[in-house]
């Protein structure tokens, strides 16, 4: 750990600065300046190519490929020298412009067309793409495919314990049983149908002017189809283009995320404090790690501190999504700037949720099923029998047997034995009586069976 990360007020890019280097270069002051030096760029592209727009001819192969090479190889020097200018312009994205100018004018053939840079661009028209952008590939390059990896586990947890059958419990208290792995199997489904709505968000963006219109862009070149122009553009950016904006795209987009994601999280936290409680239980084993310590003073301890700092993070996650999503559609009158602080710090939101997901990831890969254990606490509830015995009951008229089984059952210790003496004595057919003699609380399970091992089925 450097100097810098032991002085960063961050945690994100202090003591967990090695965890998130690839958000980093994406959703940091560096990587919004790169994102918005790729839209500058794409925009003259653009307007190079657009016939219509006589002012800027077609650019030749040599220059396209120098303009590339800014983009492809910007790097942190580059963006300290648009930093500098900043300096002056008080102005960032003005800043991204003068140094665009200014390394437009290393190649003779393109000095004369330096002003066509953020050509008829407000701000925003770069900044609500750079960050659909960064939003964009911090999903699908850091963020869901962490998911996967949780998902892969989960899935694979719940088929390889599909048969381990398990004490439920509702309210804290014995309830009937259901298998390990089926209980992986829900959170992999409520996981599963999150993440789809994560990926059905649209990520939108516009370039339309001070206010949406196109005014400057109609004043100087009325013949050109700006809006059709503007489409084009952002959909070869990759996004959705939103033809109806203020001065601003109107960060519906990031609601919508901001809420899959907060999903995400609500599912991964429930997920978290069950196997916490399940470690506690002693359900989960967890595996040592040679030289690690689990207490300052207590030499026995193995805490299970991954998924507490899960749980942990995915709370600071969730506080700052919530009000990204609440703050953030919200704009007055055609704009101001309240959102513009508020947004860069959508990459802390990420990271956190990168560093709640890669500690559930690792505490995943400590914990081992006990097997024994999860099998003497089903021996010690056979109270939860008394559920099959009184359904099986109304089905043969058997009066108040609700009733019957709450007087035997409720609050007081029942052996198998005690159990079996009240199944024998009901006046049920002997097919019955004898199928429920047979039950015992680790074969009282349902379909759970099935319903882990066909996870994949619901995709």
């Amino acid at each position: 750990m450097d100097t810098h990360a032991l002085t960063a007020l961050s945690p994100l890019d202090g003591r967990y600065a090695q965890k998130l280097a690839g958000l980093r270069w994406l959703a940091s002051e560096a990587g919004l300046i790169r994102h918005r030096v790729r839209v500058e760029v794409a925009w003259f592209k653009a307007l190079a190519d657009e016939a219509a727009f006589t002012a800027l001819p077609e650019l030749s192969r040599e220059d396209g490929q120098f303009l590339d090479r800014l983009v492809e190889e910007f790097g942190e020097v580059d963006a300290a020298a648009v930093k500098a200018i900043e300096k002056t312009t008080n102005h960032d994205v003005k800043a991204v412009e003068y140094w665009l100018k200014e390394r437009l004018t290393e190649r003779e053939s393109l000095k004369p067309y330096t002003e066509f840079v953020h050509f008829a661009c407000t701000s925003e028209d770069i900044n609500n793409l750079a960050w659909a952008l960064i939003i964009k590939h911090s999903v699908i390059e850091e963020l869901d495919p962490l998911l996967a990896q949780i998902d892969k586990r989960l899935a694979a947890m719940a088929k390889d314990t599909a048969q381990m059958p398990m004490l439920s419990r509702t309210h804290g208290q014995t309830a009937s049983p259901t298998t390990l792995g089926k209980e992986m199997a829900n959170v992999v489904f409520r996981l599963r149908r999150q993440r789809r709505a994560l990926d059905q968000v649209e990520v939108t963006g516009k370039i339309n002017g001070a206010v949406g219109n196109f005014n400057a862009h109609m004043a100087a070149c009325p013949d050109v189809d700006w809006p059709a122009l503007a489409r084009d553009f952002v959909e070869d950016l990759g996004l959705v283009w939103n033809p109806y904006t203020t001065q601003i795209e109107p960060h519906d987009m990031i609601a919508e995320a901001a809420h899959a994601l907060m999903r995400i999280n609500t599912v991964l936290l429930d997920f978290a404090r069950d196997a916490w409680g399940y470690v506690s239980w002693g359900y989960f084993r967890q595996k040592l790690v040679e030289g690690e310590v689990g207490s300052s003073t207590m030499p026995h301890k193995v805490n299970p501190i991954d998924f507490e700092n899960g749980e942990g993070n995915l709370g600071l996650a969730n506080a700052l999504l919530d009000h990204l999503a609440g703050k953030l559609p919200v704009s007055r009158f055609q704009r101001d700037l309240t959102d513009s602080t508020v947004q860069r710090s959508l990459g802390s939101a990420f990271g956190y949720c990168s560093l709640a997901w890669q500690s559930i990831l690792k505490g995943l890969d400590r914990i081992a099923p006990n097997e024994q254990r999860l099998a003497e606490d089903l021996e010690r509830a056979w109270e939860v029998l008394a559920e099959a015995v009184q359904t099986v009951m109304r089905l043969h008229g058997v009066p108040e047997p609700y009733e019957k089984l709450k007087a035997l059952t409720r609050g007081r210790g029942i052996d198998r034995e005690s159990i079996r003496q009240f199944i024998a004595e009901l006046d049920i057919s002997e097919a019955d009586r004898d199928r429920l003699l047979e039950l015992t609380p680790s074969t009282y399970i349902g379909n759970a069976i099935q319903m882990a091992r066909d996870i994949d089925r619901y995709v």
